[in-house]
């Protein structure tokens, strides 16, 4: 008995489409989870060096953190104006995707090397509230950043998703700087 490839076959009806499975997001909040676990532990256990950095026409460590703290919520500022345009709740302009793309990339940049001083210098601490939410929050802003970006390069992501995994980014981002920088600056006033 032989087939033949090209003869007409028999309908069977399609089996219904799902979305993904939701287990599957489970692979990004793990990695993220993972992440913040794993930059608390290294805070926590290292012995902080006092200073992992210091640049040249600032008068502290502190001065630095701030400013480039402050830089990068600029840059997060823009990613939340840029994010309403993309997704049609202001209007904008036809480059405003590349604009979210650069502003976001630019406000890891520049918060990277603070998260560095932060854990390598000063570490993981709990003395008092405002440091202990900002420890905490540290790493999980890190944790949920990258999950964040695993999620960026899946296909067929509810509509949903990205817009609450963004907004939580940025709101921690929001309370680090606010637990942080703005502190430095009501504290030792607006000094470079």
């Amino acid at each position: 008995m032989t087939v033949d490839p090209n003869a007409a076959t028999r309908g069977f009806p399609e089996p219904a489409r799902r979305g993904p499975h939701p287990a599957r997001y489970l692979v990004p909040a793990l990695v993220g989870g993972a992440v913040a676990v794993g930059l608390g532990v290294y805070g926590k256990v290292h012995d902080p060096a006092g200073t992992a950095f210091d640049l040249a026409g600032f008068s502290s460590t502190g001065a630095v953190k701030a400013w480039l703290a402050s830089a990068a919520m600029f840059f997060a500022l823009v990613q939340l104006v840029s994010a309403l345009m993309l997704y049609g709740k202001l209007p904008g302009p036809g480059w405003s995707a590349a604009l979210h793309r650069w502003s976001g990339r630019a406000a890891f940049l520049i918060a990277v090397p603070v998260a560095v001083h932060c854990l390598y210098a000063l570490g993981y601490q709990t003395y008092e509230t405002r440091v202990m939410w900002h420890s905490v929050l540290g790493c999980f802003f890190f944790g949920a950043f990258s999950a964040k970006m695993l999620l960026l390069r899946w296909e067929r992501l509810p509509g949903w998703l990205l817009p609450i995994v963004g907004g939580l980014v940025f709101a921690v981002l929001t309370v680090i700087w606010l637990t942080s920088a703005l502190w430095f600056f009501r504290t030792f006033g607006v000094t470079t």
